[in-house]
C-alpha cells in the first residue's frame, strides 16, 4: 500500500470535503482524514440547513466570495440528484443605523446585485409574520436562500471519491510532523505522508495549529438552534425568506418552515466558550437555550412561537474580528489553513475549497484573500509587532 499522497486534508467537513473535491478535479492524489464520518453532528455543519447570502453585512470583501460560492453550488447541483439549494430569498433587518444592515445594502449595490432596501412597514406588509418597531430597516435579496448542509457534503464526498480521492473516517489525527518539504500524519488507522497539507478541522483547529507553532486567537463556542411550530400560511418556504436580524438586544438568524418542520431560529451571539471535546452538546443544558430563541420569536415573529419541535447545538469557532483565516502557514508554505469561520462560513465552503486547492497546487489563491491573513494583528493580540 502506498501511504504517500500529494495532499492530505485534515478535517473533512464542509471546507475539507470541498477542498478534496476540487483537488480531485485536478487529478491530485488526495487523502482526506476525519475524526468522524461526515456529514455528522459533531462539527459546525450540523443542523440540516445553512443560509447563503451574497450581500453580506460582515463587509464588502465577502461579496465576491458569496457570488463565486453560489456559482460553485449551482455547478455542484448539476452533478447530483439531491437538493442542495432552495431559493427562498434572504431578509436582513435591524434597527436603523445598524452597521450590519447598512453594509449588506452597500455590498449589494457595489456588486450590482438584485437587492431591495426596505422600511419596517414595507417588511411587515410583505411578510405579515414579522412584527417590527417603526425604526427598523431591511435589505431583501431574492436570489439568495438556503443550502442543505448534509446534502452538500454528501455530494462533494461522492464526487471526490469517484474522481479518485480517498477518505479515512472515524480516525482522529494524533500527530502532525511538518518537514521543510513534506508532512507526516499519524492517525488512529495509520501513518501517512504527503507533499502538501490542508488543515480544516473546525473547532479542533486551535489545538492543531498551536501544535504547529501558530497560536492564533480562535475560540470554539457552543450555539443552539430550534425548530418551532409555526403557521405555515405565514412561514412556509414558498412564502417566507431566510433571515438575519441585528438588534441591540441580540443577533438572530433563521429559516422558513421547510416541509412543515417549523420555523428554525438560532442566536448568533451569546454562546458558551469551551473546548470541543468537553462541550455540552445537549440542547436545554442551559436555561437560555430555549429562552433566548423564544424571546426573539415573541418579539418579532409571534405566530412562530409555538411548541419546540427540535432543539440542537452546533459549534462556532470565532476570531476576535469575526473574519476568517484562509492562508498559507507563515512558516510552512506547503501547509494551507482554513479556520475561524465565526458562524457564517458554511455558505462559502465551496469557494473556500476551491481557494485551498489553488493554494496548495499553485501557491496562490487566484483571488484577494488578504482580509483573511493568518498574520493579521487581530489574531495575535499579545504580539503588537507581528
Amino acid at each position: 500500500m502506498n501511504n504517500h499522497y500529494e495532499v492530505i486534508v485534515v478535517g473533512a467537513g464542509a471546507m475539507g470535503m470541498a477542498a478534496g473535491y476540487y483537488l480531485s478535479q485536478k487529478g491530485v492524489r488526495t487523502l482526506m482524514i476525519d475524526a468522524f464520518d461526515p456529514p455528522h453532528e459533531n462539527g459546525s455543519h450540523s443542523g440540516d440547513t445553512r443560509i447563503i447570502r451574497h450581500a453580506c453585512g460582515e463587509g464588502p470583501e465577502y461579496a465576491p466570495l458569496g457570488l463565486r460560492s453560489q456559482e460553485l453550488w449551482d455547478e455542484l447541483q448539476g452533478k447530483t440528484s439531491e437538493t442542495l439549494f432552495r431559493k427562498t430569498g434572504i431578509l436582513t433587518f435591524g434597527k436603523k443605523g445598524s452597521e450590519f444592515v447598512e453594509q449588506a445594502i452597500e455590498s449589494g449595490r457595489r456588486y450590482e446585485m438584485d437587492i431591495e432596501a426596505l422600511s419596517a412597514d414595507e417588511i411587515m406588509a410583505r411578510w405579515p409574520g414579522i412584527t417590527l418597531p417603526g425604526n427598523n430597516i431591511g435589505c431583501y435579496e431574492p436570489a439568495a436562500g438556503v443550502l442543505f448542509a448534509g446534502n452538500c457534503i454528501r455530494a462533494f464526498r461522492r464526487l471526490a471519491l469517484e474522481n479518485g480521492a480517498e477518505l479515512m473516517t472515524d480516525s482522529p489525527v494524533t500527530s502532525i510532523d511538518v518537514k521543510a518539504d513534506s508532512v507526516r500524519i499519524t492517525a488512529r488507522d495509520g501513518m501517512f505522508t504527503a507533499d502538501k497539507l490542508i488543515i480544516t478541522a473546525g473547532a479542533w483547529n486551535k489545538k492543531i495549529l498551536s501544535d504547529l507553532k501558530l497560536d492564533i486567537a480562535i475560540q470554539p463556542s457552543r450555539r443552539v438552534i430550534g425548530w418551532f411550530d409555526s403557521d405555515d400560511s405565514l412561514y412556509a418556504s414558498d412564502k417566507f425568506p431566510g433571515f438575519i436580524c441585528d438588534m441591540p438586544d441580540g443577533t438572530f438568524y433563521g429559516f422558513p418552515s421547510i416541509e412543515g418542520a417549523g420555523l428554525k431560529v438560532g442566536r448568533f451571539d451569546n454562546g458558551v466558550d469551551g473546548a470541543p471535546e468537553y462541550m455540552n452538546r445537549e440542547f436545554g443544558a442551559y436555561g437560555e437555550d430555549e429562552a433566548d430563541l423564544r424571546y426573539f420569536l415573541g418579539e418579532y415573529m409571534p405566530q412562530a412561537n409555538g411548541k419546540l419541535n427540535v432543539g440542537k447545538t452546533c459549534m462556532f469557532t470565532n476570531t476576535p474580528d469575526e473574519n476568517f483565516v484562509i492562508d498559507l502557514h507563515p512558516e510552512y508554505g506547503h501547509v494551507a489553513i482554513a479556520a475561524g469561520f465565526s458562524g457564517h462560513g458554511y455558505k462559502f465552503s465551496s469557494v473556500v475549497g476551491e481557494i485551498l486547492s489553488d493554494l496548495v497546487t499553485e501557491g496562490e489563491a487566484g483571488r484577494d484573500i488578504s482580509s483573511f491573513s493568518a498574520g493579521r494583528q487581530a489574531l495575535h493580540p499579545d504580539n503588537i509587532g507581528i
